[in-house]
């Protein structure tokens, strides 16, 4: 190949030359490395905003299902009960004031439990543990507990009404907290406590001076109530903490053990002929209390498995406050205007009391 062949073949294959004579060169040069740089700059600032962004998203949504797989049970739990207890007050109330014959009333409520939950254990449609003779003679103390308090509050209710009962359990939270420091190890009630408990004392002085359907059977009725309420709530505590059962069982247990005295005290006082006299409209208010019962016993049993006695014990107070406004609807032996405004202020600074903490166990000094 000759030395002309040579460079035309060279001056074909070398890139096209520059003119760097020219300025616009090395400014059009600039640009597109800067253009370049940038869009790379922001093609991994994006890829980076939405890394962290993602990341985030999960990091959001797993802290949100964690929390709701904490706090919906609780919250559930909670709300069930605050409806049940609200409501179930005021059945009884209205069932025994259309049949008059409180044991047996509540002997069909507890019948009624006990059997409908084994029919729904027999179809499998709840886990239920079946009667057991080692286990009867470790809940029956529990039924017991369970019987009289409902029998207390049956009595309570035929002799006075809601709002006076009302008034003594929005003063149970502060009791429980005592017997919690006596029974459970947990601190002395602080100083909002007991001023709380004042102020209770106080309302319901000035609710029974305005009360007209005063009667000393009735409070006398809610004294022993309490009496079996304060260790309903501590004893059934301990028990549902110890004693390894399903919710449904505990709802067998306690109605299938507790309905047989009080079937006995219903045929020695001779209802049964007041329960044969009854109109329509007391069976069908018997039936809704049955149904009440029911939802009552498990959501009772669920949420006392959930929190601590004295939580219990207020959010049962707070639920109050929602049967004495359906009770100033629906009821006409409710208290005065002054006498609610008494009652109010007993729900209100029965339920500001605080939990006490566990009380710290003393350690020796090691040397």
């Amino acid at each position: 190949m000759g030395k002309d062949e040579r460079k035309h073949s060279d001056s074909d294959s070398s890139p096209p030359s520059r003119d760097y004579g020219d300025p616009g060169v090395f400014e059009k040069e600039a640009m597109i490395g800067n253009g370049a740089r940038s869009s790379v700059a922001e093609a991994a600032a994006n890829q980076k905003a939405e890394s962290l962004g993602e990341q985030l998203t999960k990091a959001v949504t797993a802290s949100t299902q964690a929390l709701q797989a904490l706090n919906a049970p609780i919250v559930l739990a909670i709300t069930s009960y605050a409806i049940c207890s609200s409501c179930m007050l005021v059945v009884n109330k209205v069932t025994v004031h259309l049949i008059p014959a409180p044991s047996i009333v509540l002997s069909i409520q507890m019948y009624f439990s006990a059997l409908f939950v084994k029919a729904l254990k027999d179809m499998r449609l709840v886990e239920a543990d079946d009667l057991e003779w080692g286990k009867i003679k470790l809940f029956w103390l529990v039924a017991f507990a369970f019987l009289a308090g409902i029998y207390a509050n049956m009595k309570t209710l035929q002799y006075a009404n809601v709002d006076t009962f009302i008034v003594i359990r929005s003063s149970t939270p502060l009791l429980i907290s005592l017997m919690d420091f006596v029974f459970l190890g947990r601190e002395l009630p602080s100083l909002r406590s007991c001023c709380s408990l004042l102020v209770v004392l106080v309302g319901a002085t000035g609710y029974v001076i305005t009360d007209a359907n005063f009667q000393i059977r009735a409070y006398a009725w809610i004294v022993v109530w309490l009496c079996v309420f304060t260790f309903d709530q501590i004893y059934i505590k301990y028990v549902v903490d110890t004693v390894p059962m399903t919710t449904w069982g505990r709802v067998i247990y306690s109605n299938a053990i507790a309905a047989l005295p009080v079937t006995v005290l219903s045929l020695v006082q001779q209802e049964q002929a007041v329960l044969f006299s009854a109109s329509w409209g007391g069976y069908a208010a018997l039936l809704l209390s049955c149904l009440m019962g029911l939802a009552m016993n498990y959501s009772a049993y669920t949420l006392r498995h959930m929190v601590s006695a004295t939580s219990f014990t207020v959010i049962g107070t707070l639920c109050k406050i929602l049967s004495v406004l359906v009770n100033c609807l629906i009821w006409d032996k409710h208290a005065s205007a002054v006498g609610l405004a008494y009652l109010y202020v007993c729900l209100v600074a029965g339920s500001l009391y605080q939990q006490a903490p566990m009380r710290r166990q003393k350690t020796m000094p090691t040397s």
